[in-house]
């Protein structure tokens, strides 16, 4: 019988075929693969002698750093489900997380303990003695490198089969309580596997991680080089400085990051000195999470000289559905490209489950081996989300006559006034395409007459003074008179709300300014 090695499996093999790469790094420390494979076995047995077993779940409220990437290894050897908490929540958002997963042991970095002290006693499933710190040494925790190094350097005897469980990841939770997203080793694999043969990654590429590894973009573009035998550079998430970044890249040869557009944005506007770094070794860049727009594209493509851009298009539940290639980054601008390796051919449908001609806005839909196995403890959630097998995560789209697609937004941002459509994301493109508009995000404000009524809550470049009526001739040529903005909000950048991958939260915004 043929089988899938799972990530943690494949440490072992790459142990063995690249024993002098370097597997993990960060600013001060580097792990050979067989160094790294010691490491988590010995992680791997000390999990297990808390008690846990193939299918319990183990929390982590981290940081980004070799520690996590190593629960993560260690979790894929020994079944053990890894719960990833984005580290930004507060203790009852963290408290609601930890005992919806079930977990039975919390891994916490030090800077995030006060996060925990407060509901540490609360917590229903974990006893006193399953907590773990990195980074520090307090009482009630067993302090990390002291816990895994009295452990047995030995592969843990183990079966853990493709279709189990590897990670309870929980959404961002923009309507209601976050929802955990239920994802199979199999469906990693076959993230990792069918991406290699997509954007060209090699064992001599070396990735920088900067997106937080409590997010599944990271848990994506993390892996695939560990897997392959490629090297990771792993930064801190909440220390994106542009001018630090590049000194990255170029101290440390790096060939490859994926970042979001707010990232493209703060290096293109890093001083001039920062600019001079050598960033020659970059070979490849992804843009996701967020749409880039022509002016970001051409900026991106200037600086890093002969570099391949992607852009993707996926999802917590679904994967990387399409991709948006090089060649075709100035041809199909604004598109998102096409189904990737082992997709089906998208469906997009009407409102009443009918595929919508070319050319034609309808839900988008897809199916392939990267999707998910379901929301946890949801299961009307999860039937709801597929039709017939097919996956909806709300987005509308359109396909063209060469089949590329195009999203126009989500289904929730969508505003009728005066009984017309109208799409945030084609606004935003106008107003982003002036010089001094650092990020933009058009929502609906409830209005009498027209039933809602186009706001723009806009962000200035620095030293800007835009004003509202500079914006608004802009629009005038360009949009319909029922799509311009009536009304426009200026803000600064940290009044922003976003996910951990920096997505607006048109939602959010609505709150605060519907």
């Amino acid at each position: 019988m043929t089988c899938w090695m799972n990530l943690g499996q494949l440490l072992k093999v790459n142990a063995v075929k690249f024993p002098k790469t370097i597997a993990l790094m960060d600013k001060d420390r580097s792990y050979t693969y067989p160094q790294t494979n010691t490491r988590v076995n010995k992680l791997s047995h000390s999990l297990l002698s808390l008690g846990l077993a193939k299918g319990d779940r183990v929390a982590v409220l981290m940081e980004n750093s070799i520690e996590i990437v190593e629960i993560y290894l260690a979790t894929a050897k020994t079944g053990i489900v890894i719960v990833p908490i984005n580290f930004r929540l507060v203790s009852h958002e963290v408290e609601y997380i930890v005992d919806n997963s079930d977990a039975k042991a919390l891994v916490v970095h030090d800077e995030f303990v006060s996060t925990i002290e407060p509901i540490k006693n609360n917590l229903k499933n974990i006893p006193s003695e399953n907590f773990v710190i990195v980074g520090g040494n307090r009482d009630g925790f067993h302090e990390y490198e002291a816990f895994i190094s009295g452990s047995r350097d030995i592969e843990p005897k183990l079966t853990v089969d493709p279709k189990d469980i590897w990670i309870l990841i929980y959404t961002s939770g923009t309507t209601g309580k976050p929802k955990g997203v239920l994802r199979s080793h199999e469906s990693h694999i076959a993230f990792y596997l069918i991406n290699a043969v997509d954007f060209g990654f090699n064992e001599h590429d070396i990735c920088m991680n900067v997106m937080p590894l409590c997010h599944i973009n990271s848990t994506y573009f993390t892996f695939i080089f560990t897997y392959i035998g490629g090297t990771v550079y792993i930064h801190p998430a909440q220390s994106f400085k542009p001018g630090e970044i590049l000194e990255i890249v170029e101290t440390k040869k790096i060939t490859f990051i994926s970042l979001i557009p707010t990232h493209y944005n703060l290096i293109l506007g890093t001083p001039d000195d920062d600019k001079k770094r050598n960033v020659s070794s970059i070979r490849k860049l992804l843009c996701s999470s967020a749409p880039a727009r022509k002016n970001m594209k051409l900026a991106i493509m200037n600086f890093f000289k002969g570099v391949e851009l992607y852009e993707g298009y996926g999802s917590t539940e679904a994967g990387i559905v399409t991709v948006l290639k090089p060649e075709y980054q100035l041809k199909k601008l604004g598109s998102i490209g096409f189904e990737t390796l082992g997709t089906e051919f998208i469906r997009i449908l009407d409102d009443d489950g009918n595929e919508t001609p070319v050319g034609e806005v309808g839900e988008l839909y897809s199916r392939g081996p990267m999707l998910f196995d379901g929301y946890y403890k949801l299961p009307e959630k999860t039937e709801r989300s597929f039709n017939n097998g097919w996956f909806s995560a709300g987005d509308m789209a359109v396909r063209d006559e060469d089949g590329f697609y195009q999203i126009v937004d989500r289904k929730d941002n969508m505003i009728i006034t005066g009984g017309e459509h109208v799409y945030p994301s084609e606004i935003e493109e106008v107003i982003s395409s002036l010089p001094d508009i650092f990020d933009v995000a058009v929502i609906s404000k409830p209005d009498e007459k027209w039933g809602e009524m186009v706001q723009a809550v806009v962000i200035r470049t620095p030293g800007s003074e835009i004003d509202e009526k500079t914006i608004t001739d802009h629009c005038k040529d360009k949009l319909a008179g029922y799509k311009r903005p009536k009304k426009i909000i200026f803000i600064e950048q940290d009044e922003m709300p976003r996910t951990p991958t920096g997505k607006i939260l048109h939602r959010k915004l609505r709150d605060i300014y519907g």
